[in-house]
């Protein structure tokens, strides 16, 4: 069949034309491409305003573009392309808490129950979100493990008891080396140990043991605070002795010292007079004697009976001790 020439479409209309080779070639009327503008730049606003979005006070925003990490955003008010970027809000401010318990296995082969508290925070929002699958699930049993290791390394009664504080922070120091390599973006705030208990099938006796060791631990520090308080007293006596020995030191050192003084006074006069001199000492030896003595002597004559009365009380209470003279001489 011959080709015909195509018959011109009306001006306007719209319409399409056959072409050689069996095609059309079709025409976009006027007000149809201001149409088009329109669509389309009613499409790039909406595309340009869904890009804002609001990061919280508390969060960052992990920024991904196409899969691949880009930056952490700040707080406040951001813009991302949509469709391109995509953007994971991440709490850092916030302190997460877990718990981690469980029968376990002590060194001395007893089994106890225990109980770890675990407080942390996110300290990189990309690391926690992307480091591992799951950074909670891979810090609880990080924690899991370290708290079996260490109470697997305790004995009961430290578990229990006195030891506590220890199996705290050498649980806490497994933790930091465990999680160390992985690089999660966590950090570790405390770690609280709560009370252990025995199991419920022997919870009687573990009391009672417990309560021996908390009486121990009570009698020690009751016998702390008496020697506190005995020793002080004890220093004070001991040096109050000394003091008094050193006193009466010195007094039988300066009597003696007296005595020899006196003694190198007197040799002279001995010297001079022996006679009167001895007799003079004797006699001032035996009035010092007699006046400290509360007796009295009495030497009766023969012409006395074997009855005298004397009141010597009254001699005891106005001259005190007085020797009387007769027949035998003064004694």
């Amino acid at each position: 069949m011959p080709w015909k020439k195509p018959t011109d479409a009306p001006e306007g209309s719209g319409g399409g034309s056959r072409i050689p080779g069996g095609g059309f070639s079709f025409t976009i009327p006027s007000g149809g491409k201001i149409t088009l503008l329109a669509v389309l730049g009613a499409l790039a606003v909406l595309w340009v305003l869904s890009g804002f979005y609001t990061v919280k006070e508390s969060d960052r925003g992990v920024v991904l573009r196409f899969g691949k990490y880009v930056s952490t955003v700040q707080p406040g008010l951001n813009w991302k392309p949509t469709f391109v970027d995509k953007v994971y809000p991440v709490n850092i401010t916030t302190v997460q808490s877990f718990s981690s318990s469980g029968m376990m296995l002590t060194r001395d082969e007893n089994v106890v129950a225990v109980e770890l508290n675990v407080q942390f925070k996110v300290s990189d929002a990309y690391k926690y979100l992307f480091s591992v699958t799951n950074a909670n699930e891979s810090l609880m049993q990080a924690t899991d493990s370290a708290l079996r290791y260490v109470v697997g390394h305790t004995t009961m009664d430290d578990v229990l008891t006195k030891g506590r504080q220890k199996v705290k922070q050498d649980t806490w120091n497994a933790m930091e080396e465990i999680i160390r390599p992985y690089d999660m973006g966590v950090t570790i705030l405390d770690v609280n140990m709560l009370p252990a208990r025995a199991p419920e099938q022997v919870k009687d006796a573990f009391d009672d043991a417990i309560a021996a060791q908390e009486d121990e631990q009570r009698y020690i520090r009751e016998a702390e605070a008496y020697a506190r308080e005995v020793k002080p007293k004890a220093v004070g006596r001991v040096q109050r002795m000394g003091e008094e020995a050193e006193a009466y030191r010195q007094k039988v050192v300066l009597d003696a010292e007296g005595e020899v003084a006196r003694f190198k006074a007197i040799l002279p006069e001995y010297n001079n007079a022996p006679t009167l001199t001895k007799k003079r000492i004797y006699l001032e030896t035996m009035e010092e004697i007699y006046s400290a003595n509360s007796k009295v002597m009495v030497d009766l004559p023969e012409s006395a009976g074997s009855l005298i009365y004397l009141p010597v009380d009254k001699l005891i209470e106005g001259q005190g001790a007085e020797s009387v003279s007769g027949r035998g001489g003064r004694k």
